[in-house]
C-alpha cells in the first residue's frame, strides 16, 4: 500500500471511532428495532481496529526501500543494458 493510503486508513479509523463513541455515549434516544448504542459500539470497535491497522502499515512502510542498479555489459554482438531492482521488504 502507498503511504497516503495507510494514512487515510488511520484517519478513517479515528473518525469512525469518534462517531461511534458519540453514538454510544452522547446520544440519548430510545428506538424500536434499531439500537443506536449497539451501532455506536460496533463503529467504535471497527474504528479502533482500522486505526491500529493503519498505524501498523504506516510504520511498516518506513522500513522498506528499493535499490536500482543499472550497468552496461559488452558482449561479442554489441552492448547490453541490464537493470536490477531489489526491494527490501519489512520483516514479517
Amino acid at each position: 500500500m502507498k503511504r497516503s493510503t495507510d494514512m487515510g486508513l488511520l484517519i478513517f479509523g479515528i473518525v469512525l471511532s469518534v462517531v461511534g463513541a458519540i453514538m454510544r455515549y452522547a446520544v440519548e434516544v430510545t428506538t424500536e428495532g434499531f439500537n443506536i448504542h449497539t451501532a455506536g459500539v460496533i463503529m467504535l470497535v471497527v474504528g479502533i481496529l482500522a486505526a491500529l491497522v493503519g498505524l501498523i502499515l504506516v510504520f511498516m512502510g518506513r522500513t522498506s526501500h528499493s535499490v536500482m542498479t543499472a550497468r552496461t555489459l559488452d558482449t561479442p554482438t554489441g552492448q547490453m543494458h541490464v537493470e536490477e531492482r531489489k526491494d527490501s521488504l519489512p520483516p514479517g
